[in-house]
């Protein structure tokens, strides 16, 4: 069996291509762990906490540090509207070359800073750029591949995320001895390089041909699925998916209204689509990836520095085989496993934080399950929940709906990062790791929700997915039914779809 069999769907365009447009994600993984890893920087502390005469120490104030690390998700939400308007109206590669501008600007606001307003504001308006990125970076990646690669590609979200959060704890780790302010500004400074690359070469790659079809630019979108496909396909193959797209558009000539997802069969897809964003963040990934450093910095076992990169590459290579093996073994298997993983080891923290004192081997324990934790997350909701989310919106609704799936993701966000802080220290809640017992149980939630709800979109293309929600195809019988090229969804036998009621219409059943 070859190692890595999506490589006979690429030619070196759609392979380019792809790169580049994963790339982008980098910049996210840059913000959200050189912050979460400054904060446990002396020199950050220094710069922007309180001095406590007492102790003799700078330290970070929790209101503060929850206002820091959560009102970031109200930039983030009003990135993922712009950027959806923009993407919707302008196009894929025009949203992309927008936010790259805009993150530079960012940047010089972070890297500048020497006040707590200062560094705030610029943290909250690089997530407008973050949110413009989710809006527009997996759908983009959903829009131009084959359907046996979908998986693959729109999981490279996450993997550029994680990786990017790898290079630049890397970095910090190299800069946290540094007595000044260089310790942070040099990680920041890094922000300056994935919009510079993608600014400078996102308007060379093809505009995504299902974009082009909505707005009636046929030609334009013919050319543009002969660059992503030829060599892989033949001729015939790229002019039969070229139908395919144009017979399911032309079925849902008008454009959808917003309600409408909220209606009929809709109703069903737009629900799942939120369910799945707010199950990923609900489970307490924040815990992990915003304040895992600073909080195994306060348990004073370990170096919270190496802990945070070991977890980095455990995270990397986790993600890395769940892409190459997500297209051969489906999305739910993942998903399933990701949260009982998940769920396992969030009780176990939890139950290992009722000691009082804990002693060190438990905070040892803890500090295992966090790494545990993350490495379920990898497995399933971490890059799965964007490759399910763009599987599921019906075609002409698709920015609509996931804009407010992606919303729904920023809101529930934000509502963890804000809580956490509160959740662990005292005067406050003080729970500590027995956080997990929230966590875990919204876990054992998320695996439920996966098995009785979410479809199984495996080597589809997403016309053939909009098929079997209109025929009212059950859960379960959304994987039993042949992938793309198959004998039971033929490619382009999708004529009898009344898109706007979400009906079958005048089509002879298979026998």
């Amino acid at each position: 069996m070859a190692i890595f069999p999506q490589r006979k769907y690429f030619n070196q365009r759609l392979a380019l291509s792809c790169s580049l447009i994963a790339l982008s994600s980098f910049n996210y993984g840059f913000d959200n762990q050189a912050f979460a890893t400054t904060q446990a920087m002396n020199a950050f502390t220094k710069q922007f906490g309180d001095y406590n005469a007492k102790k003799k120490t700078y330290a970070l104030d929790p209101v503060w540090l929850s206002l820091f690390n959560s009102l970031v998700y109200i930039g983030f939400g009003a990135g993922v509207i712009i950027g959806s308007l923009i993407s919707s109206r302008f196009g894929r590669r025009w949203c992309m070359f927008t936010m790259s501008l805009f993150a530079l600007v960012t940047a010089t606001i972070s890297v500048t800073s020497n006040t707590r307003e200062q560094i705030m504001a610029g943290r909250i308006l690089n997530y407008l750029y973050v949110g413009m990125e989710l809006s527009v970076v997996p759908v983009f990646q959903a829009e131009i591949v084959p359907a046996p690669i979908r998986g693959f590609i729109v999981g490279t979200y996450q993997l550029s995320l994680i990786l990017g959060g790898l290079i630049i704890n890397c970095v910090c780790r190299g800069t946290s001895g540094l007595p000044d302010s260089r310790a942070w500004r040099i990680p920041i400074g890094l922000f300056y390089i994935i919009p510079t690359i993608i600014a400078s070469l996102i308007l060379f790659v093809p505009e995504s041909p299902r974009w082009l079809l909505t707005k009636g630019r046929i030609d334009e979108a013919r050319a543009n699925l002969q660059l992503l496909r030829e060599g892989p396909f033949t001729d015939e193959e790229i002019d039969e998916q070229f139908s395919q797209l144009q017979v399911a558009l032309e079925i849902e000539q008008e454009k959808g209204n917003f309600k409408e997802i909220f209606q009929g069969i809709n109703r069903r897809r737009t629900l799942l689509v939120i369910g799945l964003n707010f199950f990923q963040q609900a489970t307490g990934q924040a815990f992990a990836s915003q304040y895992g450093a600073i909080y195994i910095k306060s348990l004073g076992t370990v170096n919270a520095f190496d802990m945070t990169l070991a977890n980095g590459f455990i995270n990397l290579f986790t993600i890395s085989f769940v892409l190459i093996v997500t297209d051969r073994i489906g999305r739910r298997p993942l998903l399933l496993a990701g949260a009982a993983i998940q769920t396992a080891a969030l009780m176990t923290m939890g139950g290992l934080g009722t000691s009082s004192p804990v002693i060190y081997s438990e905070k040892i324990g803890i500090v295992s399950m966090i790494s545990v934790m993350a490495f379920g997350f990898s497995i399933g909701w971490g890059p799965l929940t964007y490759v399910v989310s763009t599987e599921l919106p019906a075609l002409r609704l698709r920015d609509y709906t996931l804009r407010v799936g992606f919303v729904a993701n920023v809101i529930i966000n934000f509502a963890v990062t804000f809580s956490i802080p509160y959740l662990l220290n005292a005067p406050y809640a003080n729970l500590g790791s027995k956080v997990g017992f929230i966590f875990g149980a919204l876990a054992v939630l998320a695996a439920l929700f996966t098995w009785f709800f979410v479809p199984e979109g495996k080597g589809k293309s997403l016309e053939q997915i909009d098929r079997l929600f209109v025929d009212g195809t059950r859960v379960r019988d959304f994987g039993t039914m042949r992938e793309e090229g198959g004998e039971d969804i033929r490619d382009g036998d999708i004529s009898g779809i009344d898109g706007k009621r979400g009906v079958r219409v005048g089509v002879k059943e298979d026998v």
